[in-house]
């Protein structure tokens, strides 16, 4: 294509070429959110609406044994089957073999995740695997899932949005991931009741995370309009009610708002690419167990400062968002002193063999390869040391 007799050169991230639109494509996962108070309520019939009757619920022991999971668990009354409670952090290759050979024996046609981001990835996998077993894996986003899937969270983590889910081979300390098209929840249901219970310092760290989802979907290099638009709209919301959860835990308000930020950013990064800090993060709490939240809320303004120079406008809408135009890694400093969550990876049991190490195998992260600036093994361990 030719304008005013000269060649159209490809946009830049983070640059605005103005012979040049943006090209994208966006794609609309099969899934309908339901947000609002009591909106839990409904899972009976909305399992029922997607055709399942033989029900495997996914959670942690703690959460199935709560007050919420077992009045989750008698909502769904003859359609439940069985339950599996034991999912871990990072999701344990074991926990998900384990969790496989029970979804067989039980022959389940459908899932309810209840809990946090380890919950859903769980049965995001369930779904992955089951449908590479029997030769039928989602190719296209007009594929239907072998199961469905209905996602109940009571973190602010946005896994419940994706199709993709995180892996943690224990004995390697290597986290890796996986998900196709169908691999995505077919509902959530988002209810800021069930999060009253969520500790506070959990609710911190999984909210970082979440804005994490919304800051690199701003400056993707691979983002749709749409994903820019909400993920700018998801990070005002969080930085402003983040804090108010920390101050006050029980105001259903902020809560209310700050599920909203998260689902926002859950939704952002559908059609945006995540980069260096996502891939690091993962990495990392591979490594050395440190929570995903707070691995992602610590290395944040580090990747944000190594981004800065390739997607200026990108970084000054996020800084915009976050209550400051031109310092976006210095507002993220500021909310995680808000909200009293640590600022060093060297607080958090992260050791410098662990930085060397994720360093070392950085260079096979799809996320990182993905960063809009690129990202050799010394600029990893420079994020992460400067993150230490």
């Amino acid at each position: 294509m030719q304008a005013r007799g000269r060649p159209v050169r490809p946009r830049r991230a983070g640059s605005v070429h103005p012979m040049s639109p943006p090209q994208w494509t966006h794609t609309g996962y099969t899934q309908r959110l339901h947000f609002g108070v009591n909106s839990a309520e409904r899972v009976g019939d909305v399992v029922k609406e997607l055709g399942a009757r033989r029900i495997l619920l996914v959670t942690s022991a703690g959460r199935g044994a709560s007050p919420e999971g077992q009045r989750l668990a008698a909502r769904l009354a003859r359609s439940l089957a069985v339950t599996f409670d034991a999912v871990r952090p990072h999701l344990p290759a074991t926990v998900v073999q384990a969790a496989m050979a029970l979804a067989r024996r039980e022959s389940i046609d459908g899932i309810v995740s209840f809990g946090g981001g380890s919950c859903a990835d769980l049965g995001k996998a369930i779904t992955y695997f089951t449908e590479q077993e029997a030769g039928t894996p989602g190719v296209t986003y007009a594929d239907r899932p072998a199961l469905v899937h209905v996602a109940v969270p009571t973190t602010y983590s946005g896994a419940e949005c994706t199709p993709y889910f995180g892996m943690t081979d224990e004995r390697s300390r290597t986290k890796t991931g996986g998900g196709g098209p169908t691999s995505a929840p077919l509902a959530v249901l988002y209810d800021p009741v069930l999060t009253l219970s969520t500790p506070v310092r959990v609710s911190a760290e999984t909210a970082m995370n979440a804005l994490a989802h919304c800051v690199e979907a701003a400056y993707a290099v691979r983002r749709s309009a749409e994903a820019e638009a909400l993920a700018l709209a998801g990070a005002a919301t969080i930085a402003r009610s983040l804090p108010r959860v920390v101050d006050d835990p029980v105001d259903l308000e902020a809560r209310t708002e700050l599920l909203a930020g998260a689902a926002l950013g859950g939704r952002a990064i559908q059609n945006a690419t995540v980069g260096v800090h996502h891939g690091l993060a993962q990495l990392l709490g591979g490594r050395s167990g440190i929570a995903h939240g707070l691995a992602n809320a610590i290395i944040l303004p580090h990747a944000i400062r190594f981004n800065a120079d390739v997607v200026p406008e990108a970084l000054e809408h996020v800084g915009a968002a976050l209550g400051d135009p031109h310092d976006p890694a210095g507002a993220v400093e500021r909310l995680l002193a808000r909200v009293g969550l640590p600022t060093r990876l060297g607080e958090c049991g992260v050791t410098l063999d662990d930085i060397d190490a994720v360093a070392r195998v950085s260079q096979s992260n799809q996320a990182v390869r993905a960063n809009p600036r690129p990202v050799g093994e010394d600029d990893a361990r420079a994020i992460l040391t400067a993150a230490y």
